[in-house]
């Protein structure tokens, strides 16, 4: 085990997508994440992709990395027992569940506590631990839609689209690391103890908005989708290039639409007192974004983003997964890492992020395709169980 979070111990609960990410980032850093799966019903996440590889779906491999797998039926006497004796000696647990789930199990924070005041707990749920509408279920879609991130995507006359990925999960996820760090510092520099780490869906999506919350407090102002431009910032923008290429060029900054104006052959426009500043581009918006066009029209994407490159104005196609496995850039930072899985062979990942010069983290082993496959390891070493009371707990589906 490598990274900055070696000797950290986690109990990763729950399934699907916000709780396991967060794992994944925990464990891609060196923690010991231990992933509990309920024999019975494992996470559905092994079925969840748009493609199969020998059968199998790749995000799980990709989710469940550098974990170690175990069953537990949480709903039993003895699988309780046995998640209290992990407790002990753990740092984290990690669970998205509904809220009262644990405590209906007999697990709330408290009979946590009760065996190690030092754990953290870190609760991931649609609406979070308190308010009206806590026992809601959640998923990201619903988060995103009550979050207020739906109504500012797409165009202004069709329905707000979805972005193509589970946003609101991976958000939740992200924050609930944050939440996991900063409540470790606090117990390891100043008291020792643990506390709840009470993560939303709904609020992850809503801590994006930037300004418009004291806008819509101070104006009233409602702020809407615009697809593919924001008001007020100009130019920037999609444009199509004469191969039939989509390239976002962003030259809103007084110096950088100079350098723009300069390399379309245009430097009158930086005189004209409709393009000359900030201000005024953005109260003429169309009007500079059709110039932009005209001049994209004319060029190929390759030369496009080759004379923007020189002029040093940000500028990039819109990216299929295709492209991105074209482009040295995400090889050369290892965001495109082959990894040997045993039964499905080479797969290649996400890389880990963010870079770290002296810990950095690493994929060391892909998710097991197997449920419990570390239950011996686990169970034996930190619970004490002998090869005969694993065999004993698995004919009862305990484990």
């Amino acid at each position: 085990m490598t990274g900055p979070l070696t000797g950290l111990r986690v109990l990763e609960l729950g399934s699907l997508i916000a709780g396991p990410y967060a794992g994944r980032i925990l464990a891609d850093f060196g923690a010991e994440v231990i992933k509990i799966e309920d024999p019975r019903r494992p996470d559905p996440l092994r079925d969840w992709g748009a493609a199969r590889h020998r059968g199998h779906a790749l995000w799980w491999s990709v989710q469940s990395r550098n974990k170690k797998l175990i069953t537990l039926d949480l709903r039993s006497g003895e699988g309780r027992d046995l998640l209290l004796r992990l407790a002990e000696s753990s740092d984290v647990l990690l669970e998205n569940f509904r809220p009262g789930t644990l405590e209906r199990w007999g697990l709330a924070p408290e009979t946590l506590w009760e065996r190690n005041r030092g754990l953290v707990i870190a609760r991931v749920s649609g609406f979070g631990q308190s308010g009206r509408n806590r026992h809601r279920p959640g998923y990201a879609s619903v988060a995103e839609a009550i979050g207020g991130l739906r109504h500012l995507a797409g165009f202004p006359d069709r329905p707000p689209p979805r972005p193509g990925v589970s946003l609101g999960d991976s958000l939740a996820a992200m924050i609930a690391v944050q939440g996991i760090m900063m409540a470790l510092y606090w117990r390891d520099t100043r008291s020792g103890t643990g506390q709840i780490v009470d993560v939303s869906l709904v609020e992850a999506c809503f801590s994006l908005l930037e300004g418009i919350v004291p806008e819509h407090a101070a104006t009233g102002a409602v702020r809407g989708p615009t697809g593919t431009a924001l008001p007020g910032l100009a130019p920037s923008n999609l444009y199509r290039t004469a191969d039939d290429r989509w390239v976002v060029i962003a030259a809103n900054q007084d110096t950088v639409f100079a350098r723009l104006a300069d390399r379309m052959d245009r430097p009158d426009l930086t005189e004209d007192p409709h393009f000359a500043t900030h201000t005024a581009r953005g109260a003429h918006q169309a009007q500079i974004d059709a110039i932009v066009q005209d001049w994209v029209a004319t060029l190929d994407a390759d030369t496009a983003l080759g004379l923007l490159d020189s002029a040093a104005v940000p500028a990039g196609l819109v990216y299929t997964v295709a492209d991105i496995f074209a482009d040295p850039l995400f090889t050369e930072r290892r965001m495109l890492l082959p990894v040997q899985d045993p039964d499905l062979g080479e797969i290649v990942m996400p890389g880990v992020v963010p870079a770290l010069t002296e810990t950095p983290g690493a994929v060391r082993w892909p998710g097991p395709l197997a449920a419990g496959s570390h239950n011996a390891e686990v169970l034996g070493t930190l619970a004490g169980l002998d090869p005969d009371a694993l065999q004993r707990l698995a004919e009862r589906k305990v484990l």
